[in-house]
């Protein structure tokens, strides 16, 4: 079996961790049939999108690459990943200073990311959750957390959930059964985003919700229950779909 260098073995394994459903080695196996052996810098520059999207395709039984369930968006990172033109932490926006009180009324919400202040990470295989304090009206990046050390874990899933445990809401782009009820009882409540989004846009979208929140949403926030009773009658029938 071909030893790889540090640098080129990094490069694969953070391709690897944008492509749900395929593994270090299955991701190996697939450059090897379209870019030959033994793999090195050179191969690894010439890999397409194509090649990863019927590559991977053929390993899970789809001929031509078009239902194998990974965004094209993941895919071209992951070939950015394969070229050494990422390096896992290029353009992540700055952590701005926040201690507890500072934005009365608000949530913690964290967002599955594997590029820039992006939402594009499933919940098994995201670099990163980057963690947003948000009120109706402002929103703060109070933190980012790497999940590099899952892959170590006896449990990576419980792992992840660890990270962001002081959250109470989590997006991702997709969150698979066991997973999200592991979130859920964390007392995290998922929502799915599929397609890639500004992790700032997708939480101006949802600052709306604030004027109107489903009781879960009110129960968080700290309301009574009567409370909770009239938002549920005032919604404006806008529903928030969670995973599991």
């Amino acid at each position: 079996m071909q030893q790889l260098s540090r640098e080129l073995a990094l490069r694969i394994a953070l391709a690897s961790r944008v492509l749900p459903g395929v593994d270090i080695q299955k991701l190996i196996s697939v450059l090897h049939s379209k870019v030959g052996s033994p793999l090195d810098d050179e191969k690894l520059k010439s890999v397409t999108v194509t090649n990863l999207k019927t590559g991977i395709g053929s390993h899970d039984g789809e001929e031509d690459g078009e239902d194998i369930g990974i965004g094209l968006e993941n895919i071209k990172l992951a070939v950015r990943y394969l070229w050494g033109e990422e390096e896992g932490d290029d353009g992540l926006p700055e952590i701005q200073p926040y201690k507890e009180g500072d934005l009365p009324a608000s949530i913690r919400i964290a967002i599955a990311s594997n590029s820039e202040a992006l939402l594009n990470g499933h919940f098994g295989s995201c670099i990163r959750f980057l963690v947003y304090q948000l009120s109706q009206t402002d929103m703060r990046l109070i933190d980012i957390r790497s999940t590099l050390e899952a892959d170590s874990s006896d449990d990576r899933n419980l792992f992840r959930v660890n990270l962001i445990k002081d959250c109470q809401i989590l997006f991702v782009q997709s969150i698979g059964g066991p997973a999200a009820a592991k979130v859920i009882r964390a007392d995290i409540y998922p929502i799915k985003a599929p397609d890639v989004i500004g992790a700032v846009q997708q939480l101006e979208e949802f600052q709306k919700v604030f004027n109107a929140p489903p009781p879960w949403m009110a129960k968080i926030l700290g309301k009574t229950a009567e409370e909770r009773k009239r938002f549920s009658h005032d919604n404006d029938g806008e529903e928030i779909q969670a995973e599991g």
